[in-house]
């Protein structure tokens, strides 16, 4: 049992049945599917070096800071345009 604010279980259940599905499901999707930091690293790490020895394209530490940042640009207009 997970203990959470009446305004997050609310929230919670809005979600859940927006999807269809029920709370417990919403949650454990979510922690199926969210990467910690850690695992994050790694990936980006496996996709680096993937890149490198089937494309042959070395990408920087700034390279992909920018790319982030493309990322979460592209992310929010896509969020903000939606709402």
């Amino acid at each position: 049992m997970i203990r959470v604010p009446a305004e997050v279980r609310d929230r919670l259940a809005v979600l859940a049945e927006s999807r269809g599905t029920s709370i417990r499901s919403l949650v454990q999707e979510f922690a199926e599917t969210t990467l910690t930091e850690e695992e994050r690293r790694e990936r980006a790490e496996r996709t680096r070096a993937y890149l490198a020895e089937h494309f042959g394209v070395e990408v920087t530490d700034g390279e992909s800071a920018e790319m982030g940042r493309r990322l979460r640009e592209a992310f929010a207009r896509q969020t903000g345009a939606a709402a």
